[in-house]
């Protein structure tokens, strides 16, 4: 395990490196389309007759468990960083806007690509049961902003697209999580439950991931308090998202959004009553230094798993449907209500097609198909899910910047 850490941590590094050096994307974008560039060359070598750099590269990855690396390990950090970072007050005034796309959108986008994709797949000679087209329609809603909200900033966008846009994404993948959870169940589970069972759990899920991620995030606010060292600071706040989301696995409720309530917790109330000006600064290096190298190494998995996975023409089409299919989504669950409710929502104009297009997909994705049992049905989901991913992180992050900057008339 050791030795799989290294490799991957000094693949990342030194594929940052040629990134900053020569290349000048997001980091992101930059590591990902590097590593992605480098498996297709692998696979060019193979059909060439140079087997080993291939074979070493699937070896290395199908030693690695993606889903399980970023599910029970990289999760818990990224979305208590990002959490940590988000100005509560802030949220505040833009609660409802959050709320509603984050939730209500969520739930309209997993039905909808979950029925639409059943309905198009009717018309091919592709079989996946309507349980797996709404899984799918589960795990590609979440959105991942990582890439966009850097390239937003050195766009010059309004601070209020960032805060609405990333405080959607640390939510949904928390909704999309639960979400995922319950039409699993429902898969492997001998009896279809009902919706009092389903409501049940969601309100499980949910009520108690943001009750445990309250108490969680309480209980660090007072120990910061009553102490003045950063060292130990740190060594709290890293403890307990690792316990934290432990535990939140261990009783049955979202981790996701436990992490995200205490990130918001330790943000602002730890930032503004418990820390001294020395421990917040600490905090918060630690914290971004953790967000970027994970999400580095994040988006160099991402690109590096193309190698293990097996595509057919016919799936590379409808993918292309498939995408075509979750911007449309978007486009009805988050950019046309803030276009027709563009007062309420309280944002500037063409914000509704930046956040539209700039609704990325990310790793969580992936590793949430990952997770799905093996079997024909799952390489299908996987398949379509990383080709979405791909195109979504490629394409429209490294355009979302100029389309900000036209929309919204950005100087």
């Amino acid at each position: 395990m050791l030795n799989t850490a290294a490799i991957f941590l000094g693949v990342t590094a030194l594929l940052a490196y040629l990134n900053r050096r020569y290349i000048g994307l997001p980091s992101a974008i930059g590591v990902m389309a590097i590593a992605l560039l480098i498996s297709l060359l692998n696979m060019v070598a193979d059909s060439m007759g140079l087997h080993f750099l291939q074979i070493y590269e699937q070896s290395l990855m199908k030693s690695l468990d993606f889903s399980e690396l970023l599910m029970q390990g990289m999760l818990s950090l990224l979305l208590f960083a990002g959490a940590l970072h988000i100005d509560l007050q802030k949220l505040r005034t833009y609660r409802w806007q959050v709320a509603s796309l984050a939730f209500i959108g969520t739930a309209l986008s997993t039905i909808i690509i979950g029925l639409s994709l059943w309905g198009i797949l009717t018309f091919t000679g592709l079989d996946l049961p309507f349980a797996y087209c709404l899984i799918f329609g589960a795990l590609i809603s979440p959105t991942d902003p990582i890439a966009v909200i850097g390239i937003l900033r050195s766009a010059g966008a309004p601070k209020n697209v960032e805060l609405v846009m990333s405080g959607e994404s640390l939510f949904n993948d928390g909704v999309s999580v639960v979400f995922f959870s319950l039409v699993f169940s429902m898969l492997t589970s001998a009896e279809t439950p009902g919706f009092k069972e389903a409501g049940f759990l969601l309100i499980k899920e949910v009520g108690g991931g943001a009750l445990l991620g309250g108490l969680i995030g309480y209980i660090i606010y007072l120990m910061l308090k009553s102490i003045d060292s950063y060292q130990e600071e740190v060594l709290i706040t890293l403890a307990a998202v690792l316990g934290g989301y432990a535990l939140a696995t261990y009783i049955g409720v979202s981790g996701p959004l436990a992490m995200v309530v205490m990130g918001l917790i330790v943000g602002n109330q730890g930032r503004s009553n418990a820390m001294s000006e020395e421990t917040e600064r600490h905090v918060d290096m630690f914290w971004e230094l953790i967000d970027e190298i994970l999400n580095a190494v994040l988006f160099v998995l991402i690109g590096l798993e193309v190698i293990v996975l097996h595509f057919t023409h016919a799936l590379v089409g409808i993918a292309g449907v498939v995408i075509l299919l979750t911007l449309f989504t978007r486009l009805l669950t988050v950019g046309l209500p803030v276009r027709l409710f563009n007062r309420l929502f309280r944002l500037p104009n063409g914000s509704w097609a930046v956040l539209t297009w700039g609704g990325l997909r990310g790793g969580i994705s992936v590793a949430l198909a990952l997770s799905l049992p093996v079997g024909e049905y799952r390489d299908t989901v996987v398949s379509l899910t990383y080709l979405v991913v791909v195109f979504s992180v490629l394409v429209q992050g490294m355009t979302v910047g100029k389309l900000a900057s036209r929309v919204m008339r950005v100087k």
